[in-house]
């Protein structure tokens, strides 16, 4: 077990709390990382928190940080157009260099799979930092799918020191690969903390076309629709945005929200493919409490998001995976989640079904959760102080 250097002084001295560096840069990573830092500056005897934003997105990064009232200690700043993902990670690389340096922190926590996420675990360990991994041992065991993602959290994996599994599933993964099981703890996923702080019966929207659109009833299913994925760019996001103006012409009283991502490659093509149609809202990516109060109010999801496949659950919404494969099978095994990849014929399909079938509905949208119950965070927090010899190891979620 490793332990802190704290500071010196005789029998009965109590430990300086941990200095802890979280690192995120994209959107997801921040909604995701966002309850672990208010959870931990919660208790300031315990943990000094500071964080490390590299802006990999920043527009979006920025919005969450301002709903989550945080603000950064750092901001690499590193966002270019159309940026290639080697000058992400070398721009990350070279600015936590000097960060970690001044601050040399305890523990280095990263997020999950984006690029931020492994080049921050790079930067720690040549710097000779531990490293803590949010969102631990999500596997395909696909090299490219999904891409870059997949390697990215799992060469993370193989630099972290300690993992914060999402699910048993998770876990199972990172010990299957070696990695010894004192050293993963299962915490739930803490975007459900997320979710749970942010949705709103009451909520209001700023955009007068959401809302008249989230308080419609009756008029027909609103479907929400999100894809952006780099694998699925080129003829792949083609088929997707044309399966659902065939579904359209087959449903004429389904809506259509779609977010047309900042991105050309997948932004550009929903723009092509559906403007014009009556019963389609395009609309650029939505600030995250926007967003997650729209996800609560439409009928189902069509999307190729990892962390949709999450979010949807604890909203009772049944979710079409425009993917062919996933790295939470738990959705799938628990029936909140449909693969339905990316041909024309099997989308419409699955949204013919769950749009006629009520009973196929009704059992998707009631399938129970897997993936978190608001406290992750707090089991974060606790396994951290385990794993630094200050506090009994917490109890793993179960998902049950």
């Amino acid at each position: 077990m490793s332990s802190a250097s704290g500071s010196p002084g005789g029998r009965g001295t109590p430990a300086r709390p941990l200095r802890v560096m979280a690192v995120f840069g994209t959107r997801p990573e921040a909604i995701k990382m966002a309850p672990v830092v208010r959870c931990l500056r919660e208790d300031p005897r315990s943990f000094e928190v500071r964080v490390t934003a590299t802006a990999q997105h920043r527009e979006m990064l920025d919005q969450v940080l301002r709903h989550f009232e945080l603000t950064a200690d750092h901001d690499l700043n590193i966002m270019t157009p159309r940026q290639r993902l080697t000058r992400i990670t070398t721009a990350i690389l070279e600015g936590l260099e000097e960060v970690l340096a001044a601050e040399r922190p305890d523990i280095v926590l990263v997020h999950g799979d984006a690029t931020t996420a492994f080049a921050g675990s790079l930067a720690a360990f040549y710097a000779q930092i531990p490293i803590g991994h949010v969102e631990a041992g999500l596997r395909t065991y696909a090299k490219y799918s999904p891409w870059p993602e997949e390697m990215n959290r799992r060469l993370a994996g193989l630099l972290a020191d300690v993992h914060f599994a999402p699910t048993p599933v998770a876990r199972a993964n990172l010990v299957r690969e070696g990695v010894p099981a004192e050293r993963v703890y299962v915490t739930g996923n803490t975007v459900i903390d997320a979710l749970l702080w942010t949705v709103r019966g009451d909520y209001r929207f700023s955009d007068p076309r959401l809302a008249r659109e989230a308080e419609r009833e009756g008029d027909g299913p609103l479907i929400l629709v999100e894809c952006h994925r780099r694998e699925n760019w080129g003829e792949p996001m083609r088929r997707i945005y044309r399966a659902l103006r065939r579904f359209l012409a087959e449903e004429p009283s389904a809506r259509l929200l779609v977010s047309a991502h900042l991105n050309p490659e997948s932004g550009e093509v929903a723009r092509q493919e559906l403007e014009g149609l009556e019963n389609v809202l395009l609309f650029s990516p939505l600030a995250y409490p926007e967003w997650v109060n729209l996800m609560a109010r439409c009928h189902l999801i069509l999307t190729d998001s990892g962390g949709l496949q999450e979010e949807a659950p604890s909203l009772g919404r049944p979710l079409l995976l425009a993917r062919d494969n996933t790295e939470r099978p738990e959705a799938v095994e628990a029936g909140t989640v449909m693969v339905v990849g990316t041909g024309e014929e099997a989308i419409v399909s699955a949204l013919r079904r769950l749009v006629r079938d009520r009973e196929a509905y009704a059992r998707m949208a009631a399938a129970r959760n897997p993936f978190g119950d608001g406290r992750a965070s707090e089991r974060i927090a606790r396994a951290l102080l385990h794993h630094f010899g200050r506090g009994p190891r917490p109890d793993d979620f179960t998902g049950e």
